[in-house]
């Protein structure tokens, strides 16, 4: 270091340290890049092995103002960390972006040496997609923030973001959009599948509420996508998944709404369990677009299983009864619970306070009605296992989602009242071979009277079967997706490409 640089970095820190917390500001203006100590081996998208040189990896940390994260950091293994602990992946390195310039260097150096790529929002991925083998994974964790602006009733969220975040501002101003379920879901998984929730029938799905969105896209370029620039993209983005780039941050519409919602469950002998659930498809195709009413059967590992009927109900309370009150007739109620409570409380009700407690797969499908023949054919093949978790059940759609036409957005499942979902689950470390073999099995009965599966339960689906899932939108969203990414740099999701 030459004489002047060194007396206007000594000249620097010195004014800094006469600041008042001038050590956190310091780290927050001057960043140190990471160190490479090698070369790096990696593997690129087709499969085959390259070598990348420390040099490269070297300018590419230096490009940052966020973080290159190498393996034998802790760092880096919180990184990788997924979900389900049957997904152990050790990318070849981790880029933590703080924005969106450094999503556009990693985005950039993915392309430039074709490696395999995976983003991480959440973690949620249900096939362990946001993670790779000894490719690059963006990890979004360092880039979460929800910014609500009251008079124009939206709310910037940026892109790495967590529902509970968006659901914890929107609700301090009295305002909501549709937000999944589980608070630590990242934003951009969600949306970008299409995004159910509890209030999704009275809001619409969380692609219905998305106004516009900051992206980068696979040639490195950060584009503003909504309704009039860029409006493929645009359409694109709403329900056609991880395909297009990396988005950075989305401007939701939100929604008045009380505080309070109304929330129940139901329980049943499981010897009711066909009365039961032919007592809700009757039940709850009659209702209000505030009311959100599933049903389940099942148990998770080690657990005692059960049978019922749950509601999230986000009108008026006085109104709730009526709704309610049929459900004592179903069958024998051998339990109720019915409670008033915060709607952030309940948005974080099925949070998991150990995320990889457990391991499992997940089959979906759409339904338009529940006939008793479907009721049959979900029932007659289901097994609980003492070893592991097996669990069916009905999701409530409809209402403002169904409202949307078909082609309005990439997502076309609108006419669909109900998301069936069959799911098995086991201990982490154990052998699940058996379990797989199980649900693969059962869906092999349910599957072919259903529609699809939601993009964001991809697992283990055939090529035919990620197309036809799109339906009459595909034709359009590979057309998109060849013009956008016509290397295909991001494939690890509910990928579009031709078979």
């Amino acid at each position: 270091m030459d004489r002047r640089r060194f007396l206007r970095t000594s000249l620097s820190a010195a004014g800094l340290a006469a600041i008042p917390n001038a050590q956190a500001l310091a780290t927050s203006l001057l960043h140190t890049p990471t160190s490479v100590p090698s070369d790096i081996d990696a593997v690129r998208n087709d499969g085959s092995e390259v070598t990348l040189a420390k040099a490269a990896v070297q300018e590419l940390s230096d490009s940052l103002k966020g973080k290159l994260l190498l393996p034998g950091s802790q760092a880096f293994d919180d990184a990788r960390f997924l979900l389900m602990q049957r997904y152990d992946k050790y990318p070849a390195l981790v880029v933590q972006p703080t924005g969106a310039a450094d999503v556009q260097h990693a985005v950039n150096f993915a392309r430039e040496y074709s490696l395999l790529l995976a983003v991480k929002c959440g973690g949620h991925a249900a096939a362990g997609t946001s993670s790779c083998d000894h490719g690059l994974q963006i990890d979004l964790s360092q880039l979460r923030n929800a910014r609500v602006n009251r008079a124009a009733k939206t709310a910037r969220v940026a892109g790495g973001s967590l529902l509970g975040e968006l659901d914890y501002e929107a609700m301090a101003h009295g305002l909501v959009t549709t937000a999944g379920t589980v608070s630590h879901t990242g934003v951009g998984g969600l949306t970008l599948g299409g995004g159910f929730g509890r209030l999704g029938r009275r809001f619409g799905m969380t692609i219905d509420n998305v106004l516009e969105m900051d992206v980068v896209t696979p040639d490195g370029k950060l584009r503003r996508v909504d309704s009039q620039e860029n409006p493929d993209l645009y359409w694109a983005l709403r329900g056609g998944g991880g395909n297009f780039g990396v988005v950075t941050s989305f401007l939701f519409q939100l929604h008045e709404m009380q505080r309070n919602v109304v929330t129940g469950y139901f329980a049943y002998p499981l010897s009711e369990v066909k009365q039961v659930l032919r007592f809700y498809a009757e039940h709850s195709a009659g209702l209000p677009d505030e009311m959100n009413m599933g049903a389940g059967i099942g148990n998770r590992p080690g657990q005692e299983p059960s049978l019922g009927i749950y509601f999230t109900w986000c009108g008026d309370a006085n109104e709730v009864e009526k709704h309610v009150a049929p459900l004592r007739k179903a069958g024998t109620v051998v339990y109720e619970s019915i409670k008033t409570q915060d709607y952030v409380a309940v948005q974080r009700s099925g949070d998991s306070g150990d995320v990889r407690e457990f391991t499992g797969q997940m089959k979906s499908g759409f339904v338009n009605e529940i006939t008793d023949g479907f009721i049959d054919r979900l029932v007659d093949d289901f097994e609980i296992h003492p070893d592991r978790g097996t669990r069916i059940g009905f999701a409530h759609s409809g209402g403002a989602i169904s409202r949307v036409g078909r082609t309005e957005t990439a997502f076309s499942h609108r006419e669909a009242e109900y998301i069936v979902m069959s799911f098995v689950s086991w201990a982490p470390g154990a052998d699940g071979t058996e379990h797989i073999k199980y649900i693969n099995s059962h869906w092999s009965n349910v599957g072919p009277l259903t529609t699809g599966f939601y993009v964001n339960d991809y697992f283990d689906h055939t090529q035919e079967q990620v197309n036809q899932t799109y339906r009459e939108n595909f034709p359009r969203l590979l057309q998109i997706k060849k013009q956008y990414d016509p290397t295909n740099l991001f494939r690890l999701n509910a990928n579009i490409r031709a078979s």
